[in-house]
């Protein structure tokens, strides 16, 4: 019998395979803990007519520990709570992640916090967290300071 972190993946793959939200195409790696996400930026944002991509590394305590959520490929956004190197500022990722949230939730949620960008820029810290942090983004210790992004 499989593994409860493996059936909760199947069935969010498969919803997502047969309704995706808007904006949204799954592409499953070969095997079913690794998923990349194609997103497109949301129309009337600055990100608009953009793809982006976004790669989901899940463990054996999915649900109740978070994906490891990075955006790869040659466009990684230009904002500031995401880093050159694809990691993401964003507590649903860590600290205030629940298990609750799927895959479709956290894609919802980036795709608002790209919408919500006023400007176009990287964190101030870019340069050296990118020189410094750890390949697994969950592993830094985040300080969420700035909601109005």
């Amino acid at each position: 019998m499989a593994a409860a972190w493996k059936k909760r993946l199947q069935k969010e793959l498969c919803e997502l395979q047969k309704k995706p939200p808007n904006g949204m195409k799954i592409h499953r790696e070969s095997n079913l803990t690794k998923w990349i996400i194609e997103l497109d930026g949301a129309q009337g944002t600055l990100y608009e007519n953009e793809k982006f991509q976004l790669q989901f590394k899940f463990g054996s305590r999915y649900p109740f520990d978070s994906p490891e959520v990075t955006f790869v490929g040659s466009n990684v956004p230009v904002h500031p709570h995401i880093y050159s190197n694809g990691h993401i500022c964003l507590s649903i990722l860590t600290e205030d992640w629940s298990p609750a949230l799927s895959v479709e939730s956290v894609c919802l949620s980036i795709v608002s916090m790209l919408s919500s960008c006023k400007e176009k820029k990287r964190p101030p810290d870019n340069n050296i967290y990118v020189s410094t942090c750890h390949k697994n983004p969950k592993k830094t210790r985040w300080w969420y300071h700035d909601d109005h992004v």
